[in-house]
């Protein structure tokens, strides 16, 4: 039998924050950890969504931009002949894009005069290599020489073995032709006109003939490039992918400097005065081509990945031609510049 001087042990009290969670608490936190978690990869998602629509943005302007560069840099050179300045007679006939052998005085005649052409489609153009053609695609020819000179390091037309323009220099003498097209043949001088053995004979220049249009390369929409290459048209070239639509207006110089139409005491001043784009029904005409001093490009390009969710319903006008509505989830976007040809509009200019 205890005493009352006997006390009973006292219960050993755990603390509070070493008990541990309880059921409820701990369900608790893994909901709230579950919902954070759920908001930082929503977030993930969206962010990571975003990054690739901005990827495919850049690259659909990048795609844009570069083709029209690619081509306005031919556009500027087109009637550039090296040294040959206002000697070019006037064209008499339109000369046939896709011939490569065979070129007659009256054809090379032809061929300064006329530095672009442009076509609705791939119709008279299979001789040059142009085939599948997109249906909202124009084709654009740009002829010129080479900006260097053929044996100059780097020249990437000094090994062909194609057509080449040598322009006299030697402008005392009578006797020799302004400027000469041959593959083999180039007996023209310089401005010393020297006849003492070694001859300085002028510099050769590549003769450059670029066909520009769109085709499907791989099933996606691209802008191809066919070019002369050793005197004869090359395997087409894919260049930008996701071109889907081109189109060509060449700004025609039909006026004088006093306003009225231009006529042999009449010569234009360089200047566009109207745009037109070559079609079936209203075909460029010799009086067209020979007066082109300016050419519009339009390009219409989309992305190559399509968007989840998005529908393209929007239709696009590219010039004087408007481009249905595709309804389907690419992004699109019109690029289009206007290009002067520097050559054949510096040589009309009046002071």
């Amino acid at each position: 039998m205890k005493t009352q001087s006997q006390k009973l042990p006292i219960a050993r009290r755990v603390p509070k924050a070493a008990r541990g969670f309880s059921l409820i608490e701990l369900m608790v936190a893994m909901i709230i950890s579950l919902l954070i978690m759920g908001a930082i990869l929503t977030l993930f998602l969206d962010v990571t969504r975003t990054n690739d629509e901005m990827a495919k943005t850049n690259v659909l302007i990048e795609n844009g931009r570069f083709s029209l560069q690619l081509m306005q840099s031919d556009v500027q050179h087109a009637g550039f002949w090296g040294e040959l300045d206002n000697n070019i007679d006037p064209p008499t006939a339109i000369p046939d894009p896709c011939a490569v052998a065979g070129w007659n005085a009256a054809y090379k005649t032809n061929l300064i005069g006329i530095p672009v052409q442009s076509f609705p489609d791939a119709t008279g153009l299979a001789g040059c290599g142009v085939t599948g053609v997109l249906a909202n695609s124009d084709v654009l020819m740009v002829r010129h020489a080479n900006t260097c000179v053929k044996g100059a390091t780097g020249c990437d037309g000094g090994s062909d073995t194609g057509w080449h323009i040598q322009v006299s220099g030697c402008r005392n003498v009578g006797t020799e032709d302004p400027y000469v097209i041959d593959k083999t043949t180039f007996p023209l001088r310089t401005k010393t006109c020297s006849l003492t053995p070694p001859i300085d004979l002028a510099p050769q220049r590549k003769v450059v003939s670029k066909l520009y249009y769109l085709a499907n390369s791989g099933g996606v929409p691209t802008l191809m490039r066919v070019e002369l290459v050793n005197g004869a048209y090359a395997d087409p070239q894919p260049l930008i992918e996701g071109v889907e639509s081109f189109r060509v207006e060449l700004g025609l110089d039909t006026k004088g400097k006093n306003g009225l139409p231009i006529s042999a005491s009449n010569p234009g001043d360089g200047s566009a005065d109207e745009f037109k784009r070559c079609t079936a029904l209203t075909p460029c005409v010799l009086d067209d081509l020979a007066n082109v001093v300016a050419v519009k490009l339009y390009v219409l390009v989309r992305n190559t990945v399509a968007t989840r969710g998005y529908t393209d319903t929007k239709a696009y006008q590219l010039g004087s031609i408007a481009v249905a509505a595709a309804n389907d989830g690419f992004k699109r976007h019109v690029f289009s510049t206007t290009v002067r040809l520097v050559n054949p509009s510096s040589r009309r200019e009046i002071p």
